[in-house]
């Protein structure tokens, strides 16, 4: 599936609109994406909120694997925050580790401006037989 076609999909992911989460790139079985970190994005403590994170590895994770055409939906996933960061881009970027079958197996990795890791995110699906509802 093409990068128009997944965009044109996850335009409907509003919660990762409403963060300021951007698509940047997407092939089969890959994502990057990209957070302005703003004020909203601060915790008490100043620093870039886990919630915030983890919506941008997330939104990485569903595209790259959704990129085969088929809905595939989150069974696990599990997240390391490593660096706190209190400005400045996140990327975050997915690949996919495996062949994809029913199961497909990915690995986020968020980094800042300075390609440093901020967050390790390793995440599992179940991909459905339904078909994603847009012209490939």
């Amino acid at each position: 599936m093409d990068k128009q076609a997944l965009a044109e999909f996850f335009t409907n992911d509003r919660f990762a609109a409403l963060t300021g989460a951007e698509l940047v790139e997407a092939g089969q079985g890959y994502c990057k994406t990209r957070l302005e970190i703003r004020e909203h994005h601060l915790n008490a403590a100043n620093v870039v909120q886990g919630g915030a994170i983890f919506t941008l590895a997330d939104f990485a994770f569903a595209v790259a694997s959704n990129s085969h055409g088929k809905i595939a939906l989150a069974v696990n996933v599990n997240i390391s925050f490593l660096k706190s960061v209190t400005k400045g881009t996140l990327i975050a970027e997915a690949r996919e580790l495996a062949q994809p079958g029913r199961l497909g197996a990915y690995e986020v990795r968020v980094t800042n401006e300075k390609g440093e890791l901020v967050a390790q995110f390793n995440g599992m699906v179940y991909r459905k037989r339904e078909e994603l509802p847009v012209q490939a």
